[in-house]
């Protein structure tokens, strides 16, 4: 049976540091706060989990090279540790999404394909791979491999069912990209092409206006999460996010007119969202 998480608990759920009118982060680690939700409360997940790519190597950043190292939260541990941690917090947010409920996952070659198989393994049923193509993506410095300019994100819902449960705002979608069908190659921009032969939208990554609160390394840009959201919740929906960041996932819930419970281990990022949402809550728009 689907259960509603009180919006009024949130306070004493523990870890709970920041919240304000239909949101709430909680601090700490996530498989131990998912842990805590209760089953069948949350109608749409994203997860942007780590990539594992700080090993020493190095990319470009404003026309100069830098080191990739994001932290040690981003460290591989080795594939079957790596691995086993994907699979952790894909089941607790499973136990938690409502059956017509859908997670988003978010991630580059270098994870996506274990978190795929893994979802697989345990039940999930996968319902599209969604090509997001990023126009102003870092150029290749070793010139030994094509650049890298897509990610993928896997939508799927928690378990097969017949009829199908989740929640699809097709029509929507479909208005969206000029009365067209809309495809699952997504380039994020700024505006349609009504005449277009597929319409496509733009997403580049984020620019300074999504920074002015702070800087996350492996933020998302805004545009991206209200294409997941408006695809997939309806206002008033609960939206978790087990790998909060900066909170963009919050502010595309709470435009959205959604609720949203985020998940973060580091105090630093917790505040860096709080205020991104302090300041949406204020100016929707």
């Amino acid at each position: 049976m689907a259960r509603r998480l009180d919006l009024h608990a949130w306070d004493k759920l523990p870890g709970t540091t920041e919240q304000g009118p239909g949101w709430a982060i909680v601090q700490g680690d996530c498989l131990e706060a998912l842990e805590r939700l209760p089953p069948h409360s949350v109608d749409v997940a994203f997860a942007d989990p780590p990539y594992m790519l700080s090993n020493g190597g190095t990319t470009c950043q404003s026309g100069r090279r830098t080191s990739v190292n994001k932290g040690a939260w981003d460290a591989s541990q080795g594939l079957s540790t790596d691995t086993a941690f994907q699979a952790r917090w894909l089941e607790g947010v499973r136990r938690v999404l409502k059956p017509s409920g859908t997670l988003w996952v978010s991630g580059t070659q270098h994870v996506i394909f274990s978190i795929g198989y893994a979802m697989q393994e345990m039940g999930y049923h996968l319902l599209n791979t969604v090509t997001w193509y990023k126009p102003n993506a870092s150029p290749n410095l070793a010139c030994r491999f094509f650049t890298h300019s897509t990610e993928l994100l896997l939508w799927a819902s928690p378990m097969k069912s017949r009829p199908l449960a989740h929640r699809f705002n097709y029509r929507a979608m479909k208005e969206a990209n000029g009365g067209k069908q809309m495809r699952d190659l997504w380039q994020i921009c700024e505006r349609p092409e009504p005449e277009g032969e597929q319409v496509v939208w733009s997403v580049p990554t984020p620019g300074p206006r999504e920074k002015v609160h702070g800087r996350h390394p492996t933020q998302k840009p805004l545009s991206l999460l209200q294409r997941v959201l408006a695809a997939s919740a309806a206002p008033g929906d609960l939206v978790l996010d087990p790998f909060s960041g900066s909170g963009t996932t919050g502010v595309a819930a709470l435009r959205m007119g959604c609720h949203f419970l985020g998940l973060e281990r580091d105090p630093a990022y917790v505040e860096l969202a709080a205020r991104r949402l302090r300041a949406t809550a204020l100016d929707p728009e």
